[in-house]
Order: structure tokens, then C-alpha cells, then sequence
């Protein structure tokens, strides 16, 4: 029993140890082996890692050790790590490739992975990768490039297994082990009618466990679905998660099958989405990336610290009007801070709640009014709290029970319009056609900021120097 502990213990630690984050350790190993010049230990450090690992590595590295580390590593950059890249150091990779070592590194690709590395590039690095491909590999990427950016035409990989929908199990194993070109990983093997139009999919599982003589239109997958060439991406993606999808064919606009879609590439999209969310919610850009250079960075961010700068005008217009209330009493100078401070940490958390319900097509236009009536009893809830906190606090701080009157009040008034503020303002926002994640923030900071000190200040003066 004791030896039993000891191993699950040992297995439990391990365990904690794999958190699957790159070892700062071997980030400096290879920064060492690249300023020794050291080519031996650079093959030594990289020959055991995953292709995604090692694109890392050179995300975190400077330019100047890129260019060291590309030229020293004799293995070299091959497809898999090439579209594991971030696009913000891509392209100065592939400038760096001798043509050889990029052609061959594209070849290896399916024609969904080049469409990804190739569509940001600039045009000479376009077609440099392009004029590597065979004939129909560069057609089939020119064709996928036509379509519209961040469509399903642009996702999908034209690699596709199909079969005639009269076929049996027997002939689909026989078809298959005698393909000379199949790709490397596929999940369904596509039933096609005459006319090129998906009609359904059967798994391998299924090929694999029945009998020969069996029809394979028998064993298809209930979740057969198609998904037009044109379809937004984040829709496809959506469309995966939501029903369990492995892989759908992809038709142009006479139903006819021109590609497939993988889960893999739709959980990349997913993944995209939501940082996009949550960068936009900061105010830096939906594309922004930890290895951006200065100028892009700052290029991103300008406009929004603009739009900020803005509001914060517009807050502080709402202070002066009571300037004279300020300064016939001091304590609201040091309390007013806080009712909005409060109001914008609420808005953001109803904020955060509303932008992903809208991302995930939880929030709907059917439960919309659920929701905010929800979001209205959670702020005036929290707003009764904090009023009684803040109103002890204050009445202990400055010995006014008016005063604490007052602060509660406006506690109150302003966690509610930072609760619908926090709703409505994203729902107006994509009912416009925007994205709710890239505007709300600034919109809903200034309602609680405005309506923060016009509520706490307002309420002094009525109250308080009325009185």
C-alpha cells in the first residue's frame, strides 16, 4: 500500500511539473548555444521538441538570435513548424529560409496550411512560396486565396477523401488501401452523388468495424452537415463546438463539395476568437501579439487611448460643473473616486458576461430582456452592499451621517447603470453590425464614470449644501 502512495505521489508530481508552458531553461540553453555559436548543442536542444515548442522558442528569442539560430540549426525550418509560427515573425522567418529549405517545407503542407501562412504575406514572399508548389497545389491555393478573408473558403483544405454514394464498406477498403494519394489525417470518407454534391459521411471507425458487403450509406453520421464556401469563420467554428463536429464538407454555391473542414483548424479559429475578445476588450486590437515590434504596438493602441482620452474629458466636464460643491466640501473630492471606480469594476463584469454570451450565441435576442432584468437585480443587489459599506465607511470617516446618506445613494444609482450599462451598450453595438468586443469598453466606462460623479456630486449638492 505504502509503495502504491509513493508511485501515485510521484505520478501526481510529475504531473504538476508537465504544465506543458516551454522550460525558461531551455529558452536560455539555446540563446547560449546560438551566442557560442555552438551549431552541435543547437541540434541537441531542438531534436527532442514538438514542432509547436520550437516555434515558440523562436517567438521568444530576438531578431538578431533568430537569424543566428536559423542559420546554425542544420536540421532546419520545416512546414509543421513553419504554420506554427506566430504572423508577426513569420514572414522575417521565411526570409531568412534559402529557397530550397522553403520549398521543400511548403510541399509538406496541406493547402489549408499554405492559405494560412501565405495569405498575410507581402506579395514577392507570396509568390516565392506559390512557385514552390506543384501545378495543382499552387491552382487549388490560388482558387482558396479568391475567396473572401476569414471565410470557409479560406479555412478549408482541398485534400478530401470521398467515395460514390452506392458504395459498399468492401469496396471504400479496398479503394482506400489502394489510393496512391490520400491525406496524411482524415476523420469521415465523404459519400458524393453524380453531380458532386455530399450526400452524407461515414467515419473510419465505422468503415473499419462493419462488414464488407455493408452499403455505406447504412452507416453515415447523423451529423452530417454542410458548410457554404462563403460562411463567416467564426460561424463555422461555432458550428463545431456546438454540435460535436470532427470534420464538413465545404460546398461552393451549387452545393457542390470543394473542400473540408477539420476540427483541428475550427478550434484554431475558436481559440482566435475569444483573444480577439479579450484583447478588444482591452482596448489593444484584435491582432495583437507579444512579438510586435514598437511601432506596430503602438499603432494599435494610439487610437483607443484616444477614444479614452475622449471620455475622460467627458467625465471630467461633470466634475466642474460641480467645482464649487468641491470646494465648499472637501470629503467629496476623496470619496468621488470611489463611486466610480466601483460602477466601472461592475460594468466590466457584466460587460466581460454579455460579449461572451453574444461570441457564443448564448445571448439572443429571445433572452435578451431575461438577462438584463437579471443584471439589473445583480447591480442594485451589490449596489445595496457596497451602499451600506461605503456609507458606514463614510459616516465613520467624516462623522456625516448626510454624507453617508448621499454616498449610498450614489452607490446605489451607479452599480445599476454600470449593470445595464454593461448590457446594452455591447447589444446596441452588434444590432448596429460592430463588434461589441472592440467598442464597449470606452462607451461603458464613460456611462459609469458620467453617471458616478453626476449621481454622488448631484446628490451632495441637493443634500448637502442645500441642507
Amino acid at each position: 500500500m505504502a509503495d502504491n502512495h509513493d508511485q501515485m505521489t510521484e505520478r501526481t508530481d510529475r504531473a504538476e511539473e508537465e504544465d506543458y508552458s516551454l522550460d525558461p531553461r531551455l529558452v536560455e540553453q539555446v540563446l547560449s548555444a546560438v551566442e557560442a555559436g555552438d551549431a552541435a548543442a543547437i541540434d541537441a536542444a531542438m531534436a527532442p521538441l514538438h514542432a509547436a515548442d520550437i516555434a515558440d522558442i523562436l517567438e521568444q528569442i530576438g531578431s538578431g538570435e533568430r537569424a543566428r539560430f536559423l542559420s546554425l540549426w542544420s536540421r532546419g525550418i520545416d512546414g509543421e513548424i513553419l504554420s506554427e509560427l506566430d504572423e508577426s515573425i513569420r514572414e522575417e522567418v521565411i526570409e531568412a529560409l534559402p529557397h530550397e529549405v522553403l520549398t521543400e517545407a511548403v510541399r509538406e503542407l496541406d493547402s489549408d496550411d499554405v492559405v494560412d501562412i501565405i495569405e498575410d504575406l507581402e506579395e514577392p514572399h507570396k509568390e516565392l512560396i506559390l512557385g514552390a508548389l506543384d501545378d495543382s497545389d499552387r491552382a487549388a491555393v490560388t482558387q482558396s486565396l479568391t475567396y473572401p478573408e476569414d471565410s470557409a473558403g479560406r479555412l478549408m483544405q482541398r485534400e478530401v477523401v470521398t467515395a460514390p454514394a452506392d458504395w459498399t464498406v468492401g469496396q471504400a477498403i479496398d479503394f482506400l488501401r489502394d489510393g496512391a494519394e490520400l491525406p496524411d489525417q482524415f476523420y469521415h470518407v465523404i459519400l458524393i452523388d453524380p453531380r458532386h454534391h455530399p450526400v452524407g459521411y461515414v467515419t473510419l471507425g465505422k468503415i473499419l468495424s462493419s462488414k464488407r458487403d455493408v452499403a455505406l450509406q447504412a452507416i453515415t453520421e447523423d451529423s452530417f452537415r454542410t458548410i457554404s464556401v462563403l460562411e463567416e469563420e467564426g460561424d463555422v467554428a461555432y458550428a463545431f463546438n456546438q454540435y460535436h463536429l470532427i470534420s464538413a464538407p465545404v460546398v461552393d454555391a451549387d452545393d457542390r463539395l470543394v473542400g473540408v473542414i477539420t476540427i483541428d483548424d475550427a478550434m484554431a479559429v475558436l481559440d482566435e476568437e475569444h483573444e480577439e475578445d479579450v484583447l478588444r476588450l482591452a482596448g489593444v486590437g484584435g491582432e495583437s501579439s507579444i512579438s510586435d515590434g514598437v511601432m506596430e504596438t503602438c499603432r494599435q493602441r494610439t487610437p483607443w487611448l484616444f477614444v479614452n482620452l475622449l471620455t475622460a474629458i467627458m467625465a471630467s466636464s461633470v466634475i466642474s460643473l460641480f467645482s464649487s460643491s468641491i470646494e465648499a466640501i472637501v470629503a467629496l473630492a476623496t470619496l468621488m473616486p470611489i463611486v466610480a471606480s466601483q460602477g466601472g469594476n461592475a460594468a466590466t463584469q457584466t460587460l466581460a458576461v454579455a460579449v461572451r454570451g453574444l461570441a457564443t450565441k448564448d445571448l439572443t435576442p429571445s433572452n435578451a430582456m431575461r438577462i438584463i432584468w437579471r443584471e439589473i437585480q445583480v447591480g442594485g443587489l451589490n449596489g445595496v452592499i457596497f451602499a451600506i459599506i461605503m456609507g458606514l465607511t463614510a459616516y465613520f470617516w467624516f462623522g456625516s451621517p448626510l454624507l453617508a446618506l448621499v454616498m449610498g445613494a450614489s452607490m446605489i444609482i451607479n452599480l445599476i447603470a454600470a449593470a445595464l450599462g454593461g448590457i446594452l451598450i455591447p447589444l446596441a453595438i452588434e444590432k448596429m453590425g460592430f463588434d461589441p468586443a472592440l467598442a464597449s469598453g470606452a462607451f461603458v466606462t464613460t456611462v459609469t464614470d458620467v453617471v458616478g460623479f453626476f449621481s454622488f456630486l448631484g446628490l451632495a449638492t441637493l443634500i448637502l449644501i442645500g441642507h
